[in-house]
């Protein structure tokens, strides 16, 4: 865009979205750009911590398929941040439909590792279902309302047919199994239960090429590089936004005003808010003045949001195989396809469906990351760590037979209680629809209306058609915002310089 542009834009968070948004503007030639993060840091969702001199992620995690089509891929090689491997055309070639190269180990609840060759029909019935529950995405009369009742009514039926001839105990270890995956899809979802989860809906998330990579210096590393590339100042951190005030009618000579909790009142011509979900769900009622049209809210409240933490526990020897990459834990009791405790303060730990292991060993030394999703997952953030530490413990010896390993230390996510998330991602949930992703992106006040366009914008990764829940939907709809506002002032170059602050 030729010129600077003098319109006074607002952000509200400095997590992925926001940054992409300000950076994006701030290319374009904009030169009134402000964030607003209610927290001391940048990043939101992204954040490395340390386990002693490890480096962890407590959020976002891998780079989901990582080749040219991510730009979070794209901007991690820019700046240098990944591992020779990642980087190779056969690692961004990887089909992620195909055959995962994961190694796995497989524990049971009677304390013995089982065979891979007695598991490795299940883990083939799971993922031949998860694919088809992406099938029925905007084709009237799926067979069941929700992903986890059609996977559980087809695994009776194709059990019944395809293992009829082996022995009953191994056919209730398969089971069990695909119990442990239900468990394990809940975490890959943010989801307390697959029967949360919108059949008809399913397939509209897309899978990118590339086999999942991490950063090894910390995902924090790309917001630290994009935010050296703003100018100093851009944030106004510690600063929480009690409401939005926006104009439906055209009298109105300011269109916005955002007041923040301290009482500070900040006019802008434009406001990007990019706040999570959870938080969305939450404060909604008070966030906005007047309050959203219906469609809007309904949609906010309809898309699910739930919660996956991390359990981090370092051992000083591993009991895990050399070349295992990730570990699953079958309860053999659990062969009646549950993804659920039925009491959560007594068996929430059962909720924790396995570990991956952090590699390489020379980086990390005995690391794994336990996996937990959904109301157990939240409850689990209530405990002390000591009680947590304690649970683990319990768990691995029962699993391993082994009574004598300890963790040397553990550290978890607790994502539910964080105030400005109150949870982790965002899923579609039972009744939902692209049309719901669409609402949740949509500007105000409406099309159609007098009053000035694009007063308040939407992002974040609950505004993605089809990369919710993660880091790259974020960032697409933070440049998605941003081009909204660079494409309305060169359509409107008149209105450059017509901000009235």
């Amino acid at each position: 865009m030729a010129g600077n542009v003098d319109a006074k834009i607002v952000i509200v968070g400095c997590g992925i979205a926001g940054i992409a948004a300000a950076h994006r503007l701030i290319k374009s030639g904009f030169t009134n750009v402000r964030i607003l993060e209610a927290t001391g840091r940048s990043g939101g969702r992204i954040r490395t911590g340390r386990l002693g001199d490890k480096i962890i992620e407590i959020g976002a995690n891998w780079i989901h398929g990582p080749s040219e089509e991510n730009p979070v891929f794209c901007l991690a090689r820019q700046y240098e941040l990944l591992d020779p491997d990642a980087l190779t055309p056969e690692n961004q070639a990887f089909d992620p439909e195909g055959h995962h190269p994961w190694v796995s180990n497989f524990f049971s609840s009677s304390g013995r590792k089982i065979n891979v060759e007695d598991v490795y029909p299940a883990q083939e019935l799971f993922a031949e279902l998860l694919s088809e529950c992406s099938e029925f995405q905007n084709h009237q009369g799926e067979p069941c309302a929700s992903a986890g009742d059609f996977i559980r009514s087809e695994v009776r039926q194709r059990a019944a047919e395809k293992w009829k001839d082996i022995d009953s105990a191994t056919r209730s270890l398969r089971l069990c199994v695909i119990s442990s995956m239900l468990k394990r899809e809940c975490c890959v979802n943010g989801a307390h239960s697959m029967g949360e989860l919108g059949l008809g809906a399913f397939g509209q998330y897309k899978i990118l090429p590339g086999l999942d990579c991490t950063f090894p210096g910390g995902y924090e590393g790309l917001i630290t590089n994009l935010m050296s590339e703003l100018p100093d100042g851009l944030v106004s951190y510690n600063r929480p936004v009690r409401c939005v005030h926006w104009s439906n009618t055209e009298e109105k000579l300011n269109s916005v005003t955002v007041e923040c909790e301290d009482g500070e009142r900040i006019t802008a011509d434009h406001v990007i808010l990019t706040v999570p979900l959870g938080y969305l769900k939450k404060h909604h009622s008070s966030l906005f003045q007047p309050p959203l049209p219906l469609h809007k809210l309904h949609s906010i409240q309809r898309l699910g949001f739930g919660t996956n933490n991390k359990i981090f526990v370092e051992f000083d020897e591993p009991w895990w195989d050399g070349d295992c990459d990730a570990i699953q834990l079958v309860w053999e009791d659990e062969d009646a396809l549950v993804d659920q405790v039925p009491d959560v303060h007594r068996s929430w730990i059962k909720k924790l469906f396995g570990f991956t292991v952090l590699k390489p060993t020379e980086r990390y030394g005995h690391l794994v990351c336990g996996w937990i999703a959904g109301h157990e997952s939240e409850h689990m953030e209530t405990l002390s760590e000591q009680e947590v530490t304690h649970a683990v413990t319990q768990l691995i010896r029962r699993f391993t037979g082994n009574p004598s390993i300890a963790p040397r230390r553990i550290l978890r996510s607790q994502w539910f209680h964080d105030p400005w998330t109150n949870g982790s991602y965002s899923h579609l949930a039972l009744g939902c629809s692209e049309q719901d992703l669409k609402n949740m992106m949509e500007p105000l006040p409406l099309n159609g209306s007098k009053a000035q366009p694009l007063q308040v914008l939407f992002a974040g990764e609950a505004t993605h058609l089809c990369y919710f829940s993660t880091v790259h939907g974020a960032l697409l709809t933070g440049w998605r915002e941003a081009d909204r506002l660079i494409s309305h002032y060169s359509c409107n170059p008149s209105e450059r310089l017509t901000s009235k602050l």
